[in-house]
């Protein structure tokens, strides 16, 4: 009976992959935007201090952090003046749906304290230089899918450390340097708060994800040298 079962099993084909966790989910769901660290670098435009942006992340009021607030429609009202921006007007709704899809909380409120950074300004005024919209949808994925992953929003809230990691990502993203700092001084800072690479799992997750678009990457490259020369000598 044993043998018949191991049989059975046997032609059943391979088993399937375990699930990814949910902090494994939001990861991948980042990973898959394949965004360029050196292309945001090489964009880079002044922005306001990164203590100014934790500040203001400390005082998101309790109604962005509301599970039952749908952050598209958040969006739409803080956003408002955008709505006429096209194409990235459209990935902001994109990626917050994907939010929203997920059924994460913790990426719901990571997209929401973004949002509230945006919306701050209405209530406590700009921050000097203000903060960038050029780049919302991708700052919005940071939050919602890169720093919620390792790091509960909650924590942005209410621990130092976290919160100047969420407010350098952000800016990050966003394409700003924090006034005040250097290309050099923001990587180092930035690097030393990044909760992903501490995070052995994860981080290992990201590392392999890197190692397949360099080998796609490479594989590309080959078949057009290849594509190339045919030509060439046809």
């Amino acid at each position: 009976m044993a043998d018949r079962s191991k049989a059975q099993h046997g032609t059943s084909g391979p088993a399937s992959a375990p699930a990814p966790s949910a902090a494994e989910a939001l990861l991948q769901r980042w990973l898959a935007r394949n965004e360029s660290i050196d292309a945001v670098w090489a964009g880079m435009v002044p922005g306001p201090s990164a203590d100014a942006v934790a500040s203001r992340i400390g005082a998101v009021p309790k109604t962005f952090l509301d599970d039952r607030v749908r952050v598209v429609a958040l969006a739409g009202d803080v956003l408002e003046s955008d709505r006429g921006r096209g194409q990235e007007s459209t990935d902001v709704v994109t990626v917050l749906d994907e939010v929203a899809a997920t059924g994460s909380s913790a990426a719901r409120r990571g997209a929401a304290i973004a949002l509230w950074l945006w919306a701050g300004d209405e209530e406590l005024g700009p921050l000097a230089p203000p903060l960038a919209r050029e780049h919302a949808a991708r700052a919005l994925a940071a939050m919602a899918f890169r720093l919620a992953s390792v790091v509960d929003p909650a924590e942005w809230v209410s621990d130092a450390e976290r919160r100047d990691e969420a407010a350098r990502t952000f800016l990050f993203w966003s394409g700003q340097l924090p006034a005040g700092e250097d290309r050099e001084t923001a990587s180092s800072l930035l690097t030393m708060r990044d909760s992903l690479q501490r995070n052995g799992a994860l981080a290992a997750a990201a590392e392999e994800h890197a190692h397949r678009l360099e080998v796609t990457r490479k594989l590309q490259e080959a078949r057009a040298r290849e594509a190339a020369a045919r030509y060439t000598h046809e």
